[in-house]
């Protein structure tokens, strides 16, 4: 376990050096939510509690992931590449002329499900997909991954209460809770806590954890494989930091879009430290 546990935080920390050279080389991206949700994202695709095929990106079988708060994709482009479904070269291109990689994810690269990142959206896509393995009777998950400040949305409630409502048991939703959203500590602008208390409302099971405990999230992810079909969906509420990883960034407003340069920039390299770069 304790190897297990090494080999992930070193793939998150990975990951995080990786996306940020992607956002400094392409000069723009939303580089604080990406990294509030990397550690959750390392479980998903590294420990993996995802079933996928990389060699066959559309596999029948397959587990199905959602990036509802889309604006973070920088993150999941670097696992993609690292795993093989997209070239890494392709994250030279991030947000170029002739790449695939765009500042939100859509279907024409490998390994994304659906176009996304117009907020809001993306549970409800997931919904649709868990309702046909219901029907169906396939074996695979759903699960969809929001932003707290995505929350705000009203069609999240609506896919709410349909999903309960269907007993999609198979849907699983993950909200990166880290408090903030583009432009303000969330609760001094829109708060949407308590979070926890909503979801079990709206008739979801509710697990609440630390969002970059990779302990506690691998346990979390690993107890799920057993889940009825016929059971209500589950809502993870992953409590994050915005930008974490990085000191200067962690919990502030202005690294949502930010792009560091100069002395932030050494020491936002410092700080994540030394690893293999694909960029």
């Amino acid at each position: 376990m304790s190897d297990t546990i090494k080999i992930l935080s070193e793939k998150a920390r990975f990951v995080r050096r990786n996306t940020l050279e992607m956002i400094v080389a392409a000069n723009k991206g939303h580089i604080g939510g990406a990294f509030s949700c990397i550690d959750i994202l390392t479980i998903l695709y590294y420990a993996p509690f995802l079933r996928f095929d990389v060699t066959n990106a559309r596999w029948f079988e397959r587990d199905r992931f959602i990036l509802s708060k889309g604006h973070c994709c920088e993150a999941l482009y670097v696992i993609l590449a690292d795993l093989g479904f997209i070239s890494k070269s392709e994250l030279g291109c991030y947000q170029k002329g002739g790449g695939i990689l765009a500042g939100h994810p859509d279907r024409r690269v490998p390994g994304i499900e659906a176009d996304t990142g117009s907020l809001g959206h993306g549970l409800g896509i997931a919904c649709g997909m868990a309702l046909r393995a219901k029907l169906d009777g396939l074996p695979f998950f759903t699960l969809a991954l929001l932003g707290d400040g995505e929350c705000c949305e009203g069609s999240v409630w609506e896919a709410a209460l349909f999903a309960a409502h269907r007993g999609l048991g198979h849907l699983i939703g993950i909200v990166d809770a880290n408090g903030v959203c583009s432009t303000d500590i969330l609760a001094d602008c829109s708060s949407v806590e308590p979070l926890t208390a909503k979801w079990r409302a709206f008739g979801w099971d509710v697990i609440e954890v630390d969002g970059h405990n990779i302990v506690d999230l691998l346990t979390i992810f690993e107890s799920l494989k057993a889940r009825d079909m016929n059971n209500r969906p589950l809502m993870i509420i992953a409590r994050t930091v915005k930008g974490k990883g990085v000191s200067f960034m962690e919990g502030s407003p202005s690294w949502h879009h930010g792009v560091p340069k100069g002395a932030q920039l050494d020491g936002a390299r410092q700080e994540l430290g030394e690893t293999l770069l694909i960029v």
